[in-house]
């Protein structure tokens, strides 16, 4: 007798091979046959007739680790409705680990505060160890980030001697081979503005020998779009290291046109070498911090120093010029959350402008001041011909950037609808609505490619042997509700299984039993 047998389900394994009826035997943790299962019994029998079978979908680009609610929030909820029974997270350059050379006060005070950091760990193993014991419902697995690297090394200072880019070396080296699933790199921090080429090169190539991949989040989705993807193609192709740009796109009209000419120019070099993948999330408007819209200059200095040039009356008609060179569509970008003033969330800026009498760029300085820089925004800037450009290219995963919740209870806080929707979205968007993807390719794109990219085994694709995270789907009912005024979970995702047990069935959250996903 089997723990689990999925009967006649349509199956899509995961692989972008067409769909087909099937039955699906699990004996605890692993698939250990498929086909015809009519005479074996098992200890919970689900009917998929008329469903669609998936392997559980990988989210390769999260962040709730550092908004974390990995411990807050361990349901994950908003990512178990979705289908997804695997995040990774570590991203753009900031990861949770680890902490060796320098107190935790250091990593957090800055941006967190003190008072929302509870370590116990210094090492990246410790840390996958913590967050094994404290029990997910979907696994997870990490980058490492490369800013982190640097500050365990040099603190506050930004130039590494030679001796020092070899520490930072050796801790990458560590971390690998505790179970980080690569290097991730933010070209926006103000270590990476100030890093030289040969040290990235340095770490790259440690990157390559240990066939781990690096996640960049790339410095220019602007105008400079195309000598910046020239540039990361460049280092995959001098270190051989594999390299994956993280959510994808270009920003503002006036870039537009560039996009698919950047997308190009990675397609040709995935078919000379595979070394550069992509992922995109299927919405418009970004989600970010307002202060990201700061001088760079700004950005290289602390919260409180921040704060002090703001409200300066030397500096601020300096950034009110600066902003005003952005040319800003304040009407397109619509206050998420805040730390203080509430009564703006939901509104854009244009909106805030005409109501206080302001302009708009003493509007955004004001906001910034009054919320001590803890504001979100979502960002219309976007092209939706250029992202479904961007679904169609072979090398592109689908991932949601966004963060797990385990309900829709926010107060002064409106999550961006990726953390809610993207997959189901993909599904009734691109393939039902529009017809560019094929089931097949986008569940290829959630499943067997970023496993693929990641360098994940047994996960992925539904075969024998491999662990039970599966994934059925009403694929007449599918589709996302979460929108930017208010979260909300798609419908059609009918049962999801992590590592063979029920973490979702028939809209009724079942169980945690998320593992830990290594390189190793």
């Amino acid at each position: 007798m089997y723990s689990i047998i999925i009967k006649n389900g349509d199956i899509l394994d995961g692989t972008g091979k067409a769909n087909f009826v099937s039955d699906i035997a699990i004996e605890k943790s692993k698939i250990v046959k498929i086909g015809d299962l009519k005479n074996e019994e098992a200890n919970l029998t689900i009917d998929a007739t008329g469903l669609y079978v998936t392997p559980g979908f990988i989210d390769m680009t999260t962040h709730s680790d550092n908004h974390w609610t990995l411990f807050s929030q361990p349901r994950q909820e908003s990512f178990i409705r979705q289908g997804v029974t695997t995040i990774i997270g570590g991203h753009g350059g900031s990861s949770l680990a680890p902490f060796i050379k320098r107190g935790v006060d250091f990593y957090f005070e800055k941006w967190m505060g003190k008072e929302k950091a509870n370590i116990n760990w210094q090492t990246v193993k410790e840390f996958l160890s913590e967050i094994e014991r404290h029990k997910l419902a979907v696994n997870f697995g990490m980058f490492v980030g490369y800013d982190t690297l640097r500050k365990n090394v040099l603190g506050e200072e930004t130039q590494a001697t030679k001796k020092e880019v070899e520490e930072i070396g050796n801790l990458l080296k560590q971390a690998l081979k505790e179970g980080a699933l690569g290097l991730s790199v933010n070209f926006n921090t103000l270590f990476n503005q100030v890093s030289s080429r040969k040290e990235l090169l340095f770490l790259l190539k440690i990157v390559s020998k240990h066939n781990a991949v690096s996640s960049y989040h790339i410095e220019d989705e602007g105008k400079n779009l195309l000598p910046t993807v020239a540039k990361l193609i460049e280092l995959s192709r001098e270190t051989k290291a594999r390299g994956h740009m993280a959510h994808f796109k270009s920003l503002g009209r006036t870039t537009w046109k560039n996009f698919q000419n950047a997308v190009r120019m990675i397609e040709l070099f995935y078919d000379e070498d595979s070394l550069m993948t992509c992922d995109f999330f299927p919405y418009t408007s970004t989600g970010s911090n307002l202060y990201s819209l700061l001088p760079s200059w700004l950005l290289t200095k602390n919260k409180n120093e921040i704060l002090e040039t703001i409200n300066s009356k030397e500096t601020r008609e300096e950034l009110i010029g600066y902003l005003k060179n952005l040319t800003l569509h304040y009407d397109k970008i619509t206050i998420a959350s805040t730390l203080n003033d509430t009564s703006c969330v939901g509104k854009n800026i244009q909106e805030i402008s005409r109501d206080s009498g302001l302009s708009e760029e003493e509007t955004l300085l004001n906001l910034l001041a009054i919320n001590k820089l803890n504001i979100s925004i979502f960002n219309d800037v976007i092209d939706r011909k250029n992202l479904e450009f961007l679904s169609e290219r072979s090398f592109v995963a689908v991932a949601s950037d966004g963060v797990g919740y385990d309900m829709l209870k926010f107060k002064n806080n409106i999550p961006h609808p990726r953390s809610f929707g993207s997959f189901p979205r993909v599904f009734s968007d691109l393939v039902k609505e529009k017809n560019i993807l094929t089931w097949a390719e986008a569940v290829y794109k959630m499943s067997g490619l970023p496993a693929k990219i990641l360098g994940i085994k047994n996960r992925g694709v539904i075969k024998k042997g491999n662990y039970a995270d599966i994934t059925i789907i009403d694929p007449k009912n599918i589709k996302d509700q979460a929108n930017y005024e208010r979260p909300e979970y798609p419908k059609g995702i009918k049962y999801v299984l992590v590592n063979g047990v029920l973490a979702l069935a028939e809209n009724v959250f079942c169980e945690k039993n998320g593992n830990i996903v290594k390189s190793k």
